[in-house]
């Protein structure tokens, strides 16, 4: 299956600049979501409203916790897959691994978010 969406991925024609979004939300019973998009605060604020996925309006998001950053939705969709399938211990493992990122200052070297080519 993800054969076929990175041999589709070469076939389609890519636009130009466009980044995708892995994301991870917290949500009000502690569990994890997994999603992608193309605009993380946009699709943050309909999971919110009730309009985002039917998992997440039971559930209620809380925010953000991780975020990657891709070139192309099939890089995203075949890292959702990954992560998905990760146990929850796991999940928090990449999760506390990025706020360790996330606060260590600009000049440090790290980067924050992953940027897969």
């Amino acid at each position: 299956m993800l054969e076929g969406m990175q041999t589709k991925e070469k076939k389609s024609r890519k636009k130009r600049g466009e980044k995708w979004f892995l994301y991870i939300l917290k949500c009000s019973d502690q569990s994890l979501y997994t999603g992608i998009t193309k605009d993380i605060e946009r699709r943050f604020k309909m999971h919110l409203a009730g309009k985002g996925a039917r998992y997440t309006r039971a559930r209620r998001p809380l925010e953000v916790v991780y975020q990657e950053t891709y070139k192309t939705r099939t890089q995203a969709l075949v890292r959702e897959y990954f992560v998905k399938t990760l146990p929850k211990t796991k999940k928090l493992a990449l999760i506390d691994h990025f706020t360790v990122l996330r606060s260590v200052p600009a000049d440090a070297g790290l980067a924050v978010s992953r940027e897969k080519k």
